[in-house]
């Protein structure tokens, strides 16, 4: 037995090492100011792959990167029509959700990922919102985070964009991300995977800071600390603005 575990003991040293493969980042910005003009920012995602020995033999080195915005819970409704009105029906409760989420990858991400791979990392967006078991009544409820990433997804929130890594020489890789105007203040999640044969070889992550400035931070601020005064300012601006148009409409009549 003894010399049994000495042989699998030699054996095992005898192997060569594996290669290790890891990411050194970088990006274009690590801050985003929202301020009254905000229309969206673009962030330039690079990096490069680090050995200690030569590129693998096998499969080629993928790369697919996500950027996530803060995970926060949401109760989504399914409306139906009754007696003429629309009401809220059923409802599920999504324990997480993130704000924004964007996946860049270099080639298809069902051909590049494999599922084990985007179940354990959760790297897809259907994989990355997290839901708690629904009622009992409600049928079908995967239909309800459908709807989530359906109408994220028209916003711009939600992006998946396939094919716009640029990896070169399975070293250097690039590729941008549009981050749009709606977006949510806090802390945003940059992750970079090296995969090969749909395994993730290789990771690393990286924050990204959203924060309201001027105006916007003000305002923000306001209806957080002090909601009175921000409920008196919006109802005098609502009073002067509702004035203001109709003294203009008097004035277009006379």
């Amino acid at each position: 037995m003894v010399r049994l575990l000495i042989v699998l003991m030699l054996t095992v040293l005898s192997l060569p090492a594996r290669a290790q493969e890891t990411v050194v980042l970088g990006l274009s910005q690590d801050e985003v100011s929202i301020s009254t003009d905000f229309d969206g920012s673009e962030i330039l995602i690079y990096g490069a792959v680090k050995r200690e020995t030569a590129i693998p033999e096998g499969a080629p080195l993928e790369v697919v990167a996500t950027i996530a915005g803060p995970f926060v819970p949401l109760t989504v409704y399914r409306k139906e029509r009754r007696f003429g009105i629309w009401v809220n029906a059923d409802a599920v409760e999504v324990d997480l959700a993130p704000s924004f989420y964007a996946v860049l990858s270099s080639g298809p991400l069902d051909e590049v990922l494999s599922a084990v791979e985007d179940l354990r990392h959760r790297i897809s967006i259907p994989r990355a919102i997290r839901s708690v078991g629904a009622p009992m009544q409600v049928e079908n409820a995967q239909a309800f985070t459908d709807a989530v990433i359906r109408i994220r997804e028209r916003d711009g929130l939600y992006q998946v964009n396939e094919g716009v890594v640029d990896v070169r020489e399975e070293t250097l890789f690039s590729s941008r991300v549009r981050l749009p105007a709606n977006l949510t203040e806090g802390e945003y999640t940059a992750r970079i995977f090296l995969v090969r044969g749909g395994a993730v070889v290789g990771q690393i992550e990286t924050g990204i800071d959203v924060r309201k400035v001027g105006l916007e931070r003000w305002l923000y601020n306001l209806s957080r600390d002090n909601s009175l005064i921000y409920g008196l300012m919006a109802l005098a601006l609502a009073l002067a603005a509702g004035y203001g148009a109709s003294t203009a409409f008097r004035l277009l009549r006379s």
